[in-house]
């Protein structure tokens, strides 16, 4: 996630990414991204276990940030909210 083009980042992990997103853009989990602004979803990648979505989480966080950026940019250069994609998802999955 992050505040804004180029801005503050965030990484995290979850096992439910639309409601996370949400509660991080309706301020309701303090902390980090409360604090910094950080609202926007830019990058999100899907793992198989949480395992491994720890683990690849950790490795991220101990990255350079143009290292980061590059990864979001590949992605997503645009650096557009990701939240309505998985939102659309989610859509699809509950019809």
């Amino acid at each position: 996630m992050a505040s804004r083009y180029r801005g503050t980042l965030y990484v995290g992990v979850t096992s439910g990414l639309y409601d996370r997103v949400c509660a991080h853009k309706n301020g309701t989990t303090p902390g980090f991204t409360s604090e910094y602004k950080v609202h926007t979803l830019v990058w999100y990648e899907h793992r198989q276990t949480m395992e491994s979505a720890i683990l690849r989480e950790k490795r991220i966080k101990e990255w350079k940030r143009n290292w980061k950026i590059e990864l979001i940019e590949k992605m997503n250069p645009g650096w557009r909210d990701l939240h309505d994609e998985i939102d659309a998802l989610a859509t699809l999955v509950e019809d």
